[in-house]
């Protein structure tokens, strides 16, 4: 049982006035005669405590002979059997059960075995042990070592031994030693040297590695995390960062894996029931707050829009409640809040964008030029010399490229590359011939005219790009279509969607730092247009005007700082706010803008996400997204895209492309993480 300041933090609690003989009986007749009474079953099992249940399997079998959770197998099915079973068996043996069923089978479940080996403490860890022992007459440790390999099984069989320190006090002459250890094996060295972050993170206490990880930040100049990230690779590397997670919070740690289990495409309803059984008497309450402050959205509503049915039912009542309407947050999870933003500014100073495509060292644009003019002479095409050449080569390389094929062959080198090329294909290579600003004007142009206005590109576009891209788009547009953006917007968007897009493309934004003053003033502008605060004076005209002003001119730096103070304000998220208060492309837009000024790279994450998930696959955003950033941060867009959907965007466009397109994107997504 765990507790915080003294309070019990599970979500299910021992029954009132618990009678295990009685409790039998209604299960019994629940599962007697035709069909089963399934809410009956959950409602019942779900609200007692597994010491409760324990007792309850025993009446059972005293009243009726039979044994209870082969009745419940017998009449339920599917992740909703899974679940009730799961809440039927002591601890340490649902833990063993999960272990096995990780190791059995066609493959390892790695996700599993670091889950539960990372997370549990000595006294959790023993009683598994003998727990698996008991149940399958078998050693776990020998289990793991035959299903795994390499440093991965290594840190499993430390942690297998149960022997974390676990007293309190702390020597600083050792956590100085431990973090300049740690960063001489890695940092400090051509290749990792794994045996030391092994024992290390394997055997030091919890507060001993707290400050051991504050103490290596200060030596390398950077989280050991990124560390790990940058070191390790593979089951090892998740291993790693899934033990640094719980060190750190255990109860973040199992918020990210609920949220992670039930984000995107399909549900991990393994993971899901999982966390769900065990953490239900330990720290559920403690999980619920942080899936709050890190997710914007309850973890009640989230399983329940996520999940059907009985098992949706049993899910909700182990969960134990629904928190705060979405967008405000509990009062001791603003500070957090508030600190993840001053977090976003430090981040954002201090990375570096970094893209996929750099110019070619001994570039020569008279070789390109007559290989390129080779490949597509005579009968058919050499596709793959033609993707090889310009994926490899910067954008400014590319435009020496076109001049040095006129100059020698007298052609458009565009015209003959439209000629020879067809499909998805034809438009990246054609994309990646364009300059920056003509590309995004020719997306712009397209995305307005036509049958309908493709208002999810305009956003992209016009609410990420800088001032001088912007400047650069008008330019190209004005060239290119012979009228203004500014025209060509108005004449086919309306209203304060249309306010927004003239007010981003006259590239007004501010580009110095922020003003304190000035961010608490516009934070308390902001509370009163989204109706979250009483503070504001003035029409609702003037400020609905201020408010598009803030949003569209000031300087990321100081809208980080005005969301901050947004928090502190009304204790609300501004995301959230914006998605509640407002509709449409508007809301759509001010999204857009409040994504970029906290992670840029991580908005164009999810834009790629969004467009590989489900049924079919939307290659001209792939296409947009992957010309438009190789040379600025899709790097970058790639680690944020492995960081939160745990699989690399090489992988998925691997996955949902095909043929030379796919080589092309490859190509430029530039690696495989």
């Amino acid at each position: 049982m765990s507790s915080k300041g003294g309070r019990y933090r599970g979500s299910v609690k021992d029954y009132p006035d618990f009678d295990a003989s009685q409790d039998a009986e209604t299960l019994y007749k629940a599962m007697k005669g035709f069909g089963s009474d399934k809410q009956a079953i959950l409602d019942l099992i779900t609200a007692r405590s597994n010491q409760q249940r324990i007792q309850i399997i025993q009446a059972y079998k005293s009243l009726y002979g039979k044994d209870l959770i082969d009745d419940l197998k017998y009449e339920l099915t599917g992740k909703f059997e899974r679940l009730i079973v799961g809440l039927m068996r002591p601890p340490a043996y649902f833990d063993a059960k999960e272990i096995k069923d990780a190791l059995d089978g066609v493959g390892t479940d790695e996700k599993c075995l670091i889950e539960i080996l990372a997370s549990r403490n000595n006294q959790q860890i023993h009683a598994l042990v003998e727990a698996y022992k008991d149940a399958y007459g078998r050693d776990l440790e020998t289990d793991v070592v035959k299903d795994t390999s390499g440093h991965f099984k290594k840190m499993l069989i430390v942690l297998l031994q149960g022997t974390r320190e676990e007293d309190d006090i702390v020597s600083d002459e050792l956590v100085a030693q431990d973090a300049q250890d740690l960063f001489e094996a890695g940092e400090a060295k051509w290749g990792t040297e794994e045996a030391q972050f092994i024992f290390v993170l394997g055997s030091r206490s919890k507060t001993h590695l707290q400050l051991v990880f504050d103490e290596y930040e200060k030596i390398a100049g950077k989280t050991i995390e990124e560390s790990i990230k940058a070191e390790l690779s593979g089951d090892i590397e998740k291993l790693m960062l899934a033990v640094v997670k719980c060190v750190r919070s255990i109860r973040d740690y199992f918020a990210t894996r609920l949220y992670k289990a039930m984000k995107g495409m399909g549900t991990a309803d393994n993971t899901l029931i999982r966390i769900m059984v065990s953490r239900s008497e330990i720290d559920m309450m403690d999980i619920r707050e942080s899936f709050r402050t890190q997710y914007e959205k309850s973890l009640y509503s989230m399983i329940k829009n996520d999940t059907s049915g009985e098992y949706k039912n049993a899910l909700l009542n182990l969960c134990g409640g629904d928190d705060d309407a979405a967008g405000e947050y509990f009062p001791e999870a603003a500070q957090v809040a508030f600190q993840k933003w001053e977090l976003s500014a430090t981040t954002a100073a201090r990375t570096e964008l970094k893209g996929t495509i750099r110019p070619a060292s001994d570039f020569n644009a008279d070789s390109d030029g007559k290989a390129l003019r080779k490949a597509m002479k005579g009968f058919g095409t050499d596709e793959d010399t033609i993707i090889d050449i310009l994926t490899k080569r910067s954008n400014s390389q590319r435009q020496a490229i076109k001049q040095a094929f006129k100059s020698h062959f007298g052609r458009d080198l565009m015209a003959d590359l439209k000629s020879e090329l067809s499909g998805t294909l034809a438009k990246l290579i054609l994309g990646l011939m364009m300059t920056p600003a003509q590309f995004d004007a020719k997306q712009i142009n397209k995305a307005i005219v036509g049958a309908g206005t493709d208002e999810k590109v305009l956003i992209e576009i016009m609410a990420t790009r800088n001032n001088q891209e912007i400047q650069a788009i008008n330019e190209a547009y004005q060239e290119a279509y012979h009228k203004s953006l500014e025209d060509a917007i108005s004449s086919d968007t309306s209203g304060h969607f249309k306010r927004i897009l003239i007010s981003l493309a006259s590239a007004n934004r501010d580009e110095s730092g922020e003003d304190l003053e000035k961010a608490v003033e516009d934070a308390k502008v902001i509370a009163s247009v989204l109706e979250v605060s009483d503070s504001g004076s003035g029409d609702s005209a003037s400020l609905e005007t201020r408010f598009m002003t803030i949003l569209c001119t000031r300087s990321y730096p100081h809208l980080r700082r005005v969301f901050q103070e947004f928090i502190k304000h009304t204790n609300h998220d501004i995301e959230n706010t914006i998605k509640k208060e407002m509709s449409g492309d508007v809301k759509d837009a001010f999204v857009a803008i409040v994504r970029s000024v906290k992670n840029k790279p991580a908005f164009f994450a999810e834009r790629l996400y969004k467009a590989m998930k489900g049924a079919g696959t939307d290659e001209r955003t792939l296409s947009r997204i992957l010309i438009s950033r190789s040379e600025i941060d899709l790097f970058n867009i790639r680690q944020e895209f492995k960081n939160e959907y745990e699989k690399s965007l090489h992988h998925c466009l691997e996955s949902e492309t095909s043929g030379e397109y796919q080589k092309a994107l490859l190509a430029v997504c530039g690696g495989d993480d």
